[in-house]
């Protein structure tokens, strides 16, 4: 039987493998810093459910069940933005499918800044959510589609930064602003990234799928410099793109072939466990907890909003050099820590112990979960599922990712209140231990990425079946 095409292309990368140099230039940095945008809005959009929400629920009249559809619903539009997000950015483009989802956030915030029922709020978070769950899929494939190897971790580790930068400028301002008013400061990124789209070159690698050889070579040489060798890095994009098309088909079906097992189970097991972590609830409800547990919600979400940057900036440096397994498995292991402690916390009050004891404990362990999070378990799933895809399925299994970690947010975010009032100890030992199962899966089964050309990486992920 012959070789199969992954066979061939590893036979072929052994012999001639491509040793282009990696290219620093202002086109990466500016194509990146363009996808990151959208990366801040959603930051801002999911910290600004926290700080809201007193001000919202007293304006409005709104009851902690009315607030929770409030504040989960955008994960509910994220699920139908999922489900498009692939076709979108496969038929339309990366560019076009950035502009499409500016549209949608603007658009939502919009109806949030001038409803004066709730149910004008609950629309503009839901198109909120639809314009997220396409970034959350475009904009790490579009960063690790146009950025050279060596520094393609950095550069979507610092665009998970971003969403860090705008979930912490949410908390930070939140708490001394007017909730329409906070509404308007989460637009502002949407319109920058809608006017940088037209100065940034589409992928490359989508560029070959479509067949626009010429186009491809256009594209790397001005991400690449005009004196940059760009053959090598070219011929290895449209020889893959080419045995791809050849060898296999792109029907959502194709996606459950044995042969793309291990990808598809890495992605969604990834995102489904993080997500039941707790994040889209601590990040949400944060506010809340802390006055349960009998802090200061606005010191403590300040505190909170100004830890997570340096954290996230060290997540950066060590997605290159440590490696995506290592950081996930330490940051988890943090996460599982921080609500462990958040857990034993709302359990000695439970107790009737100390309230001081209760409300150190879930202020530490609140602050450990959010600064590990915020390092490597909130962007390196992104980063990877954004690897590993094969060009073919990309569109179908980034879809199919990105709306398991919507639906799984959505469950997290709707009934954390209801779980948090009924067991508030309860549901936090319940988040320890899916942020603990996080560390057992990525030693099984996630492959490192890091040092290594998208094709290398896809190559060898179907060729382990």
């Amino acid at each position: 039987m012959t070789q199969s095409m992954e066979e061939s292309l590893l036979d072929r990368n052994s012999v001639n493998k491509a040793s282009w140099e990696s290219h620093f230039t202002a086109n990466v940095v500016l194509s990146s810093s363009v996808a990151a945008c959208g990366y801040f809005a959603y930051g801002f959009a999911v910290g600004y459910a926290s700080p809201a929400q007193s001000g919202i629920m007293n304006d409005l009249g709104l009851s902690i069940a009315e607030y929770s559809v409030f504040a989960s619903i955008m994960t509910f539009g994220g699920m139908i933005g999922a489900l498009t997000s692939g076709k979108v950015a496969d038929r339309f483009g990366r560019r076009v499918a950035m502009w499409i989802l500016d549209l949608f956030y603007i658009l939502g915030w919009y109806s949030i800044t001038v409803g004066k029922r709730a149910w004008w709020l609950d629309a503009g978070r839901l198109l909120m959510g639809v314009g997220a769950g396409i970034q959350l899929y475009v904009a790490p494939i579009y960063i690790s589609e146009v950025t050279p190897k060596d520094i393609r971790g950095c550069f979507l580790a610092a665009a998970s930064f971003t969403l860090t930068l705008g979930f912490s400028l949410a908390y930070y301002i939140g708490n001394n602003m007017s909730w329409r008013t906070l509404a308007l400061v989460g637009a502002t990124p949407c319109f920058i990234q809608m006017l940088g789209v037209f100065f940034i070159p589409e992928s490359p690698r989508w560029l070959s799928k479509i067949g626009f050889e010429k186009e491809v070579e256009a594209s790397l040489q001005r991400l690449r410099g005009e004196n940059a060798d760009i053959s090598a890095e070219a011929a290895e994009i449209k020889d893959y793109t080419e045995i791809v098309q050849q060898h296999s088909g792109s029907k959502f079906m194709d996606l459950f072939s044995r042969k793309y097992a291990h990808p598809l189970i890495v992605g969604t097991g990834l995102m489904a466990l993080v997500q039941f972590g707790g994040t889209s609830a601590i990040t949400s409800f944060a506010s809340s907890i802390f006055r349960a547990a009998g802090c200061s919600a606005d010191s403590a979400s300040r505190v909170m909003a100004v830890l997570q940057v340096p954290f996230a900036a060290m997540g950066i440096i060590l997605t290159e050099k440590a490696g995506r397994r290592f950081l996930m498995m330490v940051s988890s292991a943090g996460a599982c820590l921080g609500c462990f402690l958040a857990a034993l916390g709302f359990l000695f009050e439970d107790l009737h112990q100390s309230a001081e004891l209760t409300s150190s404990m879930v202020f530490t362990g609140i602050m450990l979960f959010s600064v590990s999070f915020t390092m490597g378990m909130g962007g390196t799933p992104w980063i990877i599922m954004s690897e590993i895809l094969p060009i073919n399925i990309k569109g179908s299994a980034g879809s199919l990712t990105t709306l398991v970690s919507c639906f799984t947010s959505w469950i997290v975010s709707y009934a954390f209140n209801f779980l948090f009032q009924w067991n508030a100890a309860g549901i936090f030992f319940v988040f320890a231990f899916f942020c603990g199962s996080v560390i057992v899966f990525v030693a099984m089964l996630v492959p490192e990425t890091k040092g290594q050309t998208l094709e290398e990486i896809q190559a060898s992920m179907t060729l382990l079946q």
